[in-house]
């Protein structure tokens, strides 16, 4: 629920809670379908996407541009929202194996403490192109970056420029075999829930979705890697020291000082999509 700052319809500034600038992203790729994971103590988030047409009312009454508010809720009310409880934080996979009994085929799995800004949302069509290109079971965001040792780490073997066959994926190594840290965006078949019910507990006591994302490669599964680009900006909101860094970039790309604006992308292709249609 921390906020990010966009742009309205009119170009002025505007404070948007990062699950709300998550979910309209992916809601312009195509996406109507979210399982939203969440933990105890999580209400803001369910209540947020719960349309309060009597909020809206209010804004009108005294005078205030409700449009933003509006077009918000048309999306939500134009979605299949299900919330999802985790009773205890027992992982980032432990969340995604969650959703096994509602998910069937390919799917997106986004965390909700990261955001990346592409100008026309070009790294999610880079994704799918990618991972139906190789036949992959996951496709994995990777950005390089300076000291990976606090993310899953993978290394592999190129494909095409920015493109990599996963060989191996370690979850916060000491030693880091390359620089390339995995970026909380995936694509995964199905097959993914098998490979987190077949693995146990990693690090921390927690159930490692880079570890199934292992077990998939050790089973012979195709993994592939798809790099941010260098124009593609992360803002991860992860923790106090990365969310003022989050906030000082999305200020910049608001103000134009970076080439790509904030909201406003061109329209992608929704026909890329094999998530276009509820399923």
């Amino acid at each position: 629920m921390f906020p990010i700052i966009t742009k309205d319809g009119g170009g002025a500034p505007l404070l948007k809670p990062l699950v709300q600038a998550i979910f309209e992203q992916l809601y312009s790729a195509g996406v109507r379908s979210f399982y939203v994971v969440v933990g105890r103590g999580k209400r803001a988030i369910e209540d947020h996407f719960t349309v309060d047409p009597g909020f809206l009312e209010l804004l009108k009454q005294r005078g205030r541009d409700a449009g933003c508010l509006a077009e918000y809720y048309g999306k939500v009310k134009s979605s299949n929202l299900v919330f999802i409880n985790q009773p205890e934080p027992l992982g980032f996979g432990d969340a995604v194996l969650l959703g096994r009994p509602h998910i069937r085929g390919t799917f997106i799995v986004q965390a909700g403490d990261t955001f990346i800004l592409s100008e026309g949302d070009g790294y999610l069509s880079r994704l799918l192109r990618m991972h139906q290109r190789y036949g992959a079971s996951a496709t994995v965001l990777l950005q390089d970056v300076p000291d990976p040792r606090q993310y899953g780490v993978v290394e592999g073997d190129s494909l095409e420029s920015g493109v990599l066959m996963v060989r191996e994926a370690v979850e916060k190594p000491e030693e880091p075999k390359s620089r390339h840290a995995i970026m909380p965006v995936y694509l995964f078949t199905d097959e993914v829930f098998n490979a987190l019910s077949e693995i146990k507990p990693g690090r921390g006591g927690e159930l490692q979705l880079t570890d199934a994302i292992q077990r998939l490669v050790t089973t012979g599964k195709r993994v592939v890697g798809v790099r941010l680009r260098s124009d593609e900006i992360r803002l991860d909101l992860g923790s106090p020291e990365t969310m003022i860094e989050a906030l000082r970039l999305s200020l910049e790309n608001l103000g134009g000082r970076e080439k790509r604006p904030a909201e406003g992308y061109p329209r992608i292709d929704q026909s890329e999509y094999p998530w276009s249609s509820s399923s």
